[in-house]
């Protein structure tokens, strides 16, 4: 695809003007039937737990309705495989009925107190009566009495002790904000780009792996890895809360990194999840201490999957996550565009298959070594990168692969290990 880069000329102001927004401060989620009610990707918590152990010791096949922008596999919680779109109203439907085995223009949705059955066209609003009830509920009154104190806070936010001074005083014991490790380490200037040598596959993905997939969210058992670090810590898996109220915790979101339950790893073909194995010992492990062993080892890591890799929305923690676990590349037969861009501006080089090519054609089962050639010398936009392969057998070939650095300044992104870097570097030299 043709790519360009954009230059702002000009920045002007817009003016102020009042924004509104509005919360509901109750658990987003409750059970009807078969169907499971929860806002976006499950952040409300978790599935009500003898529902949770009755998916996962019978392998069920259950069904989420959402009103949200996405419904592939385990978008709305990890333990639910079907997602189907529909507008508010249906889902509140959906939930009445219990199931999603319905045709709700014929089927009756249930019964009244009367025992009369209830279609739907029984409860569907006319556009009129939804005006009226926006008109006399939504008013700028109740924005202005909400608002009216949102910088006080309530009693729990009042009663925070608050540090003073330039810098922040990072608790070592929180288990919420960490001081986050993408500067350690940094020096003032780029230390030079290295060819990737001795790459062991973490993970062999197939096609469409979405950010869902990579990155942590929802809700985590406590057998998890991240599950497993917070109890160490004392923390009770009723507090455990979610990857995403947690994010501020690069510990807790690096052990959930490709930590979706329904992640299909071909490294370990039996096993769902947050598996693979280390190499060459051909251990069976997660995902995450596999990372921390090779780290320990000094072993760059490698990603290979198939079309799409990262589709879905755009999320900041599928790209710090790999990052974290030592991921120095990943090799896809196609990257959604956000997520590419997210990968190189974590300074995680993405390298895309030749046309006609991938890893079934090319014979790669993930347990070779791998070394990338050709980026040491003279990077420069979209260039070929050769990928050399040894098979457990000691045998060899290579492959050309297209570097999707695809403008100037992807180039100098990576060069500097990143967009963080990249404009620390710049402030310092300010």
């Amino acid at each position: 695809m043709p790519t360009f880069a954009l230059q702002v000329v000009e920045r002007r102001s817009a003016g102020r003007r009042a924004v509104f927004d509005l919360a509901v401060n109750d658990l987003h989620a409750f059970v009807a039937g078969t169907v499971a009610v929860h806002n976006c990707i499950g952040n409300s918590g978790p599935l009500a737990e003898p529902v949770a152990e009755a998916v996962q010791e019978n392998d069920l096949v259950v069904a989420a309705v959402l009103s949200g922008n996405r419904n592939f596999e385990g978008r709305i919680h990890p333990q639910v495989r079907a997602s189907f779109l529909a507008s508010p109203p249906l889902v509140v439907a959906y939930a009445l009925a219990g199931t999603v085995d319905i045709d709700l223009t014929k089927d009756p949705i249930g019964t009244d107190v009367n025992g009369e059955v209830v279609y739907l066209r029984d409860l569907w609003p006319a556009q009129k009566e939804v005006s009226e009830v926006v008109a006399q509920s939504v008013t700028p009154e109740v924005f202005a009495k909400n608002y009216a104190s949102v910088f006080e806070g309530d009693e729990h936010w009042r009663s925070l002790s608050n540090s003073t001074g330039e810098l922040f005083d990072w608790d070592p014991n929180s288990t919420y904000i960490q001081e986050p490790p993408f500067f350690q380490g940094m020096s003032t200037e780029p230390q030079g780009v290295k060819n990737i040598r001795g790459a062991r596959v973490l993970a062999m993905l197939d096609d469409s792996i979405t950010t869902d997939h990579i990155s942590p969210a929802g809700s985590f058992s406590p057998t998890s890895p991240a599950g497993r670090y917070l109890i160490e810590k004392g923390v009770e898996k009723r507090d455990f809360n979610t990857y995403g109220a947690r994010r501020g915790n690069h510990e807790v979101m690096v052990r959930g990194t490709f930590g979706n339950i329904r992640l299909r790893n071909h490294l370990t073909p039996d096993k769902e999840g947050y598996y693979t194995v280390h190499l060459p010992d051909g251990e069976q492990t997660t995902i995450y201490e596999a990372s921390m062993r090779y780290q320990q080892e000094g072993v760059p890591l490698l990603v290979i999957a198939g079309k799409e890799y990262g589709s879905g929305s755009s999320r900041d923690w599928a790209a710090k996550g790999p990052l974290l676990l030592g991921v120095r590349a990943v090799i896809a037969e196609s990257f959604e565009r956000i997520h590419r861009s997210n990968l190189v501006g974590m300074g995680i080089l993405p390298l895309q298959f030749k046309q006609g090519e991938n890893k079934e054609s090319l014979g790669l089962t993930g347990k070779e070594v791998y070394d990338i050639d050709g980026i040491e010398e003279s990077l420069k936009p979209r260039q070929e990168v050769t990928v050399k392969v040894t098979r457990e057998d000691g045998s060899t070939f290579s492959f050309q692969t297209l570097a999707r650095l695809d403008s100037p300044i992807d180039v100098t992104y990576y060069e500097n290990g990143g967009i963080l870097p990249t404009v620390l570097r710049r402030l310092i030299k300010a």
